[in-house]
């Protein structure tokens, strides 16, 4: 299967990619995203009551109370609720909860987080060096285990390229989840920053999988050119990849069908990064590296 042949098809690869960024770039500083506890700081509450409850009701008993501050009631059934509010000690939350159960009604806690701001912000600290030393440590693997690449390829290019991929994947991934957060309510928390390190891990690994392919034929067929070699390799490679992309793909559609509301956003986040990191290992990766080695080749050649 010819996938990445020509140049025509090349640059129909990274048109489509380029405005995909685009957009989900645009999309992350237009579209405002809602950023959870775990960064923020807050209280949040989830809370089960005995009958069929109105959000307003609970939002509406709840500032009645002076010292709470930026109230979001969100329903996730008829009788579930989750509320979040801005930082408060133990005694208010203890009266926010008492108020809660008489003006409204009984109900059983089924989850109850509180993050104060100081612990937000080193939080927020963790997770961006996270993010970066994860990249590090990928460019540097990368590097390390393609250092028997045949001549004249290159192995940091191998390691870069990898990186640019999960810089599209990331970037793209995090802008689809932002336009379907606006509409369903996801947030920006600690398990978006275990997603993202997800997509990472799992993205890499199905580039390095195409790589690993392109530097044995480089091996084994050092008569034909770069371009075709890596082209055989993803001839070679593209059923498996596919077919654990879809393995994966499946569980998760189970998971955000069948799994929780607290849940659903990380999944969701996760299906689109897997999808979009298959994408990337097939037609954005294996491009990248035909076009800076054929690059390389010619200034050499100059």
């Amino acid at each position: 299967m010819n996938i990445i042949y020509t140049a025509k098809k090349r640059l129909i690869y990274f048109i489509l990619s380029s405005i995909l960024i685009i957009v989900s770039i645009t999309t992350i500083f237009v579209v405002k995203p809602k950023i959870g506890i775990d960064f923020s700081g807050g209280v949040l509450l989830e809370a089960n009551f005995t009958k069929p409850v109105d959000k307003d009701d609970v939002k509406n008993s709840i500032t009645t109370l002076d010292f709470v501050k930026d109230v979001k009631v969100q329903s996730t059934n008829e009788t579930t609720v989750i509320v979040r509010t801005s930082p408060m000690d133990k005694e208010q939350l203890t009266k926010m909860q008492a108020t809660i159960n008489e003006k409204v009604g009984e109900y059983t806690e089924v989850r109850l987080d509180t993050v104060g701001p100081t612990v937000s912000s080193d939080t927020t600290k963790k997770a961006i060096w996270a993010v970066v030393i994860a990249s590090i440590g990928i460019i540097l693997y990368v590097a390390y285990a393609f250092r028997s690449v045949p001549k004249p390829a290159n192995s940091w290019r191998f390691g870069i390229t990898a990186i640019l991929a999960l810089l599209h994947d990331v970037t793209i991934s995090t802008g689809v989840y932002m336009i379907l957060g606006h509409f369903f309510n996801f947030e920006i928390d600690a398990l978006f920053i275990v997603a993202i390190l997800t997509i990472l891990g799992y993205s890499v690994n199905d580039t390095i999988v195409i790589f690993d392919r392109i530097r044995e034929n480089l091996k084994i067929h050092p008569e034909y050119s770069f371009t075709e070699n890596v082209n055989k390799s993803l001839s070679q490679s593209l059923a498996r990849s596919i077919n654990s992309s879809m393995t994966l793909v499946l569980v998760l559609l189970a998971l955000l069908f069948l799994g929780g509301e607290s849940i659903r956003g990380f999944v969701t986040l996760l299906l689109i990064g897997t999808i979009v990191g298959t994408y990337s290992s097939i037609f954005v990766a294996p491009p990248l590296l035909i076009v800076w080695q054929n690059y390389a080749t010619k200034k050499k050649n100059v």
